[in-house]
Parts: C-alpha cells; structure tokens; sequence
C-alpha cells in the first residue's frame, strides 16, 4: 500500500480532491480501499464493505446468473447508479486483477475503450520510461490501442491470449504497458522500473483518478477525443458451438485453409495464425479488413469456440463480419 506512490501519481488525485466511489465486490481488496485513502488522505469512499460468500448483494448478470464481472453493465448497476456522486467510481472483481472504470461523464466504460484512454495518458505522462517502451495488448484486444501507438509514436507488441507473454517486457522496462480485452492490465512504475508481471486491479483502477486529476477530465471525455480522431470502434464476442474435434482442428489451422479473399465486403489484409509480437501460435485464428476483423479461439472448457471482432464502420458492419466469421470458419474447419 505504501508502495502505491512509486506507480500512481497520488499527490495529484489528492491535490485535485477528485471525489472517488469503489466497490470491492465483496472480494479480496475490500479492506484495502480505506486503509490505501487514509494513508493518502485521498476523498475515496467505499460503497460497499460487504463479504457474503453467496454473493446474494450482486445484481445478476444478463443471463440471470451471478458473475463478479467488472466489465458488466448489469454486474455493475449500483455503481453505474452513483455515477453522479464521484468524479470517477471504480470495482474491481473478487481477487482484484481486473478492473472496472465508472465515469461521469459517459458511465461504464467498455474495457476496450479504458485500455485506449490509459495508454494515450501513460505513453504522456511519464517522462523517465524508456523511449523505446512499447505497447502490449493481446489479439483479441481493440484496434484502436494500434492506432494510438502508432500516434504515440510507440511499438505495439501483439501476443496471443494470456498475460505470461508480457512477463519479460515488463521486467525489463522494454514494455511500458500490457493490457487484454477482459479488463486485465499493469504498468510500470513511474521510474520504468517492474511493478507487477500479472494483471493488477487496483493501480488501473486508481490510474482513471490520476487521468481525471492531470487531464482535467475523466477518461470517458479522452476516449471520445480519441474516436473523432481515429474513428468509432464497436466490439463484441460471440460463442458458437463446436465439438472436442473441430476444436482441435481450430487450433492447428493454418492460413492456407481460409480461401475467403473478403471480410464484411472488404479486401482481407491479414490471415493470422501466429500473434505479430512474438510469432507464438494464437491457438486459432484472426483476419483483418480495414475497418474490421474478428479472431477465433477454442474454448478450454466448454464445446464452443469464441468470435471476437470489431468495426470501426458501425453496429450493422460488426454483424456482417461476426456473420461471415463463422462461414470462414466453418469452411475451414470443413
């Protein structure tokens, strides 16, 4: 806790006197949060100090069940419904290594679209960083993070699904940022030095305070700065079914299996195999138009395999290309 100061701009959040609402979702930061305010003499206020290990104080997600999930519009209703008491509110799920960012000005923001706004701050405000740290984010993570290492003026380092494969940056500074779709991210400390190899929920949930503190606005306003700048991204992942076989079949595909020359009435760009960072196998498959691409993974635990894909063309283009991705693979697997 006392560590805090060397990875978080914590004078500024206090200096600021940026109202904060968290909510520990009854997990493993819940008696951190007072503790990290009084030390810091910070106007954070804890919404809900609540242990119940049936979770029965959760709104359920959209299927009807319970998920500690910070990135959930449903999961996080009480804190979407404070929104207006806090400058920023943040959750973080139940062992605390995800993170979920409120805004004032524009509510839950989608884990994507937190991910674009901490790296457009970070690659910015911290000077002593090496000048040739780059950015990590995972395949199946936004586009819109490549655009703003490309403004930044940063390298982007694309790895397959899983956060062992930004271990070794971080260690050694040549990675300043790494971060996945699923709201799972770290950084390092403002002196390039390693702060943690794994995802860690309470600095990314403290940083959208320092964002809203040396900005002079919330990370919801920067992300809308940055779509009028690179274009409005939708995002959405799909499950569709598959049996143990064709999973298998779906991790070994090779480039050459997908005879598709289009994507949602778009040139492909890319068939991907292997993650564009490291060359590691991505366990399945992405293809990548100009203004779209989806990407494919098994399921390690259910008969289903995932579709992520994003456009930067609007909603009815992202249902075209989560449309032709499963004729892709589905002709593919055939």
């Amino acid at each position: 806790m006392a560590d805090l100061v060397n990875v978080i701009d914590m004078a500024a959040i206090r200096d600021a006197k940026i109202r904060m609402g968290v909510d520990p979702l009854g997990g493993a930061g819940v008696h951190y949060w007072a503790s990290i305010a009084e030390h810091y003499r910070l106007d954070l206020t804890v919404v809900n100090e609540e242990v119940d290990p049936t979770f029965r104080f959760m709104t359920v997600d959209w299927d009807g069940r319970i998920r500690m999930d910070p990135s959930s519009p449903y999961a996080m209703q009480r804190l979407i419904g404070l929104k207006d008491r806090f400058d920023i509110a943040f959750a973080c799920d139940t062992d605390h290594d995800r993170h979920g960012v409120v805004t004032h000005s524009t509510g839950l923001l989608p884990p994507n679209h937190y991910l674009s706004a901490a790296i457009h701050y970070l690659f910015q405000y911290r000077p002593t960083w090496r000048g040739d740290a780059a950015v990590g984010k995972t395949v199946v993570s936004s586009q819109m993070i490549d655009r703003v290492a490309a403004k930044l003026g940063r390298k982007l380092y694309e790895v397959p699904v899983g956060f062992k494969w930004f271990v070794d940056g971080l260690l050694d500074g040549s990675l300043g940022f790494g971060g996945e779709e699923s709201a799972g991210a770290t950084f390092l400390r403002l002196d390039g030095s390693v702060w943690t190899t794994d995802k860690d929920g309470i600095v990314p949930a403290l940083l959208a305070a320092e964002i809203t503190a040396r900005m002079g606005r919330d990370p919801g306003a920067v992300y809308s700065e940055l779509t009028r700048e690179f274009g409005e991204s939708v995002y959405d992942r799909i499950d569709a079914p598959a049996t143990p076989e064709q999973k298998k079949l779906l991790a070994k595909l090779s480039p050459q299996q997908v005879k598709s020359t289009q994507l949602a009435g778009e040139a492909i760009q890319a068939i991907l195999t292997h993650a564009p960072g490291n060359e590691a196998p991505i366990g399945g498959l992405k293809v990548v138009a100009e203004h779209g691409w989806f990407a494919a993974r098994p399921s390690g635990t259910e008969n289903i395999y995932k579709i992520y894909a994003e456009s930067f063309r609007g909603a009815d283009h992202l249902r075209a290309v989560l449309t032709e991705a499963q004729a892709i693979v589905g002709a593919a697997l055939a």
